[in-house]
């Protein structure tokens, strides 16, 4: 249910937005310009890093302690940002079939539970973190617009040509799985999630299904795309999934994942010893010991290649955490950021410090108090990096 999708229909095909990208041979990095947020601190391994980290891990030691991986960067990219001195910058907003796998849609499918005043799926409880009521659906199509506006209009980097066949994991209100319907109407485009919060009227080459990803995949069809967006901590074996995806593939076909890196950071040091920054180590520490790689990102490169795919490109990209950055566009994304994260903090906070590090619920009300103040202050310039990981099946 993480997944959610995008606006106007936009194309499948590779974009020409700056970015950082590399191979799973190699690694290419833009030249910074002169007072443009550079992330010599982002938090991300080095590829030696990776590549040990990264050998043929069984899914427990894959997840066993993610928080003995450095959280220091030792990459470099060019995050395009740049901080805006104008105090009056506020202004330039402007408008701004069979019961195995999957299942057959049964009354006990659309029960839910209650937990700290929000409502979580019922099948497979507990194994997705987040809500899936009203207010988290409005919060996922959201998350999309700037998933979208990162992506430069994209609903994929992959070099797509006329899919025919396209399988959106962890599709949640569905509006990506739609959108790429509507853009590709020969395409026939399937979304599965944990939670039936789909809506009923949709483009008649696009249906959902009931399903978890990391069972067995018994879908009769092959896919030419598979999609997955903010699932890294959705899954405690990637690889397998991973592996599924590519005996599901016809050959020439392409995964990508999309996500942020939970660790939030900035190129200068306004970040150190704030919240963001408590914030990010408990929430890395907390996912860890409910058994969740919380630093997953990382290492999809290296995993895909374990998986069997090729052609693997890494691409990284920066999403403002509110709109301290230059320009209408980052001040946009920024201000789209910080309301996507004011409105899912509670929710992904709450779970995750009471039951992985034994916090009460006052505790944690209290600490997101400061946590909010945080978010908003455009004196702190921290941003999320998003990881673009595609590779093909041979």
């Amino acid at each position: 249910m993480a997944e959610a999708g995008g606006q106007g229909g936009p194309s499948l095909s590779s974009p020409g937005a700056p970015s950082n990208s590399s191979s799973a041979t190699g690694n290419s990095a833009a030249g910074d310009a002169q007072h443009n947020l550079t992330a010599s601190n982002l938090d991300a391994q080095d590829d030696a890093q990776d590549q040990t980290s990264a050998r043929d891990l069984s899914p427990d030691a894959r997840n066993r302690d993610p928080t003995t991986l450095s959280l220091s960067d030792q990459s470099h990219f060019s995050t395009g940002l740049s901080v805006d001195d104008d105090s009056d910058a506020d202004s330039a907003l402007g408008d701004v079939e069979a019961q195995q796998s999957t299942q057959s849609v049964r009354t006990s499918i659309y029960e839910y539970i209650e937990e700290h005043g929000r409502t979580f799926h019922r099948y497979k409880q507990g194994k997705y973190w987040l809500p899936n009521d009203e207010m988290e659906q409005e919060r996922l199509d959201l998350q999309h617009a700037v998933f979208t506006i990162r992506l430069g209009g994209q609903l994929s980097l992959a070099p797509l040509d006329s899919p025919q066949s396209v399988l959106d994991i962890g599709t949640g209100t569905g509006i990506w799985a739609i959108d790429c319907a509507v853009k590709h109407p020969a395409a026939q485009v399937l979304g599965t999630d944990l939670s039936p919060i789909q809506p009923e009227y949709v483009p008649p080459n696009c249906r959902f299904e009931i399903d978890d990803a990391e069972d067995e995949w018994l879908f009769s069809e092959t896919f030419d795309y598979v999609h997955l967006r903010m699932m890294f901590h959705c899954f405690k074996d990637h690889v397998g999934v991973m592996r599924s995806a590519l005996a599901h593939l016809r050959p020439g076909g392409y995964i990508e994942w999309q996500d942020w890196l939970c660790v939030l950071q900035s190129s200068d040091d306004s970040i150190c010893g704030t919240p963001l920054e408590k914030w990010s180590r408990l929430y890395v520490e907390a996912g860890n010991r409910l058994g969740r790689n919380m630093l997953a990102p990382r290492q999809y490169k290296h995993w895909m290649a374990e998986a069997g795919f090729v052609d693997i490109v890494e691409r990284k990209l920066a999403v403002p955490g509110n709109p301290w950055a230059k320009g209408k566009d980052n001040k946009r994304m920024g201000y789209l950021q910080m309301t996507n994260f004011l409105d899912g903090l509670h929710a992904a906070t709450m779970k995750l410090f009471t039951k992985g590090l034994g916090w009460t619920s006052e505790a944690v009300e209290l600490f997101l108090v400061d946590m909010r103040k945080a978010i908003k202050d455009p004196s702190i310039h921290f941003y999320w990096t998003t990881y673009v990981v595609y590779g093909r099946k041979p």
